[in-house]
């Protein structure tokens, strides 16, 4: 059983017991979180596409730990007219393990 689930402006195809990196949610380490916005759901055999969401599905998580992903490099530069600047960004992420989907 699997479920296409929509968080942080993204889709996410998500199975029972699957670890995932979302965009920052509220919630400490051990927290519970229930994802209302389930666009398919998929068992045995059986898909259930949403328009735009499936009614009654709901897919739920637990908060392993809320992390930092990797150092994104921006550098922009000018030619010609001594333009030059560098930035760095690191994105806030969560990691998510999937403990149940509920079609």
């Amino acid at each position: 059983m699997f479920a296409v689930i929509r968080t942080g402006g993204k889709q996410y195809k998500v199975a029972n017991g699957d670890v995932i990196k979302v965009e920052k949610l509220a919630g400490e380490a051990g927290a519970s979180i229930n994802f209302d916005e389930v666009l398919m759901v998929s068992d045995a055999g059986s898909t259930t596409v949403g328009t735009p969401l499936v009614a009654g599905a709901a897919v739920t998580a637990e908060v392993i730990a809320q992390d930092r992903g990797p150092k994104i490099i921006v550098f922009k530069k000018k030619r010609r007219q001594n333009y030059r600047r560098k930035n760095g960004h690191r994105q806030d992420l969560t990691v998510l393990r999937i403990t149940g989907i509920s079609a």
